[in-house]
Parts: C-alpha cells; structure tokens; sequence
C-alpha cells in the first residue's frame, strides 16, 4: 500500500513507480534535451519527438489525434482527454473518493 494515499498494488513494481507520483522522483532522463519522466516507457515514447520516429503507419492517425502530451508523447482526438491525461504527469487529483 502506498504510505502516502493508502492505494494498494499487487506487485511492489507498481507501488514503486506509483510512489513517484507522490514524491515527484523522475529517474528516466532525456540524454538529448534533459527532460525527465517517472516511469521508462514514456521517456521511449519522448524520444521520438528527437527521431522523427512515428509509431503509426499513416498520417490520417495523427490527424484524428491532434492534441499531444508534451510530456510523453501521446495524442488524442479531444483537447479534454488531454487535459485529463496529463494529470497523470501532474499528480493532480481534483475528484474526491
């Protein structure tokens, strides 16, 4: 369980990468601009932003998804989910339990 929310993981992995949340620890860092992520896939995902690597087989994906997180790199249809998304960056928790 985590020591600061009281969540609850079944592997201690998760615990791990979900405590970072909390303590803003970020241990994946970008060798070419220096940005740095809480968990190593969305430094990976980044890392295409400096490769021109585009994960999707045609330009009509990015199309529909216009709105990317500068954080991580992923995209979405709608400005909101976005907004949503990038409280998992943030930490931010506006809803009560």
């Amino acid at each position: 369980r985590c020591a600061q929310c009281g969540k609850g993981f079944r592997q201690k992995q998760s615990l791990i990468t979900h405590e970072r949340i909390h303590t803003g620890e970020k241990p994946y860092r970008c060798g070419d601009c220096g940005k740095s992520f809480s968990q190593r896939p969305n430094l990976l995902t980044h890392r295409r932003v400096h490769t021109g690597e585009r994960p999707f087989p045609c330009a009509h994906y990015q199309e529909d998804t216009p709105f990317v997180c500068p954080e991580c790199g992923k995209s979405f249809r709608q400005k909101p989910n976005l907004i949503t998304h990038r409280r998992i960056h943030t930490g931010e928790r506006p809803f009560t339990c």
